[in-house]
């Protein structure tokens, strides 16, 4: 756990980092920096799409697995790592 902690802690500290959210297999945020209905909105959303892109990856080759997502929008950009049944999502401003 002191690694995941770690790893966060770098996470968070790199330029424009507005907040990292970690949600389990059932979809339930258990570690966050954002306020509640923020984390709420991004894990429920975000669980789904990714949920979508993995589907697609694997529809189109059935041997490959989905292990990033970027997203870029004209306010953030929202990262997504799957891993271990779990989410790792950051989001961030792209200009900064």
């Amino acid at each position: 756990m002191a690694d995941v902690d770690e790893t966060l802690k770098r996470i968070e500290s790199h330029k424009g980092v507005i907040g990292t959210i970690v949600v389990n297999g059932d979809g339930i945020p258990v570690r966050t920096t954002l306020d509640n209905s923020t984390t709420s909105q991004y894990a429920r959303l975000l669980r789904s799409f990714t949920a979508l892109a993995s589907s697609a990856v694997r529809d189109l080759d059935p041997q490959n697995d989905l292990t990033f997502v970027r997203i870029r929008s004209k306010k953030h950009e929202i990262m997504v790592a799957p891993e271990n049944n779990h989410l790792l999502i950051v989001i961030q401003n792209p200009c900064e």
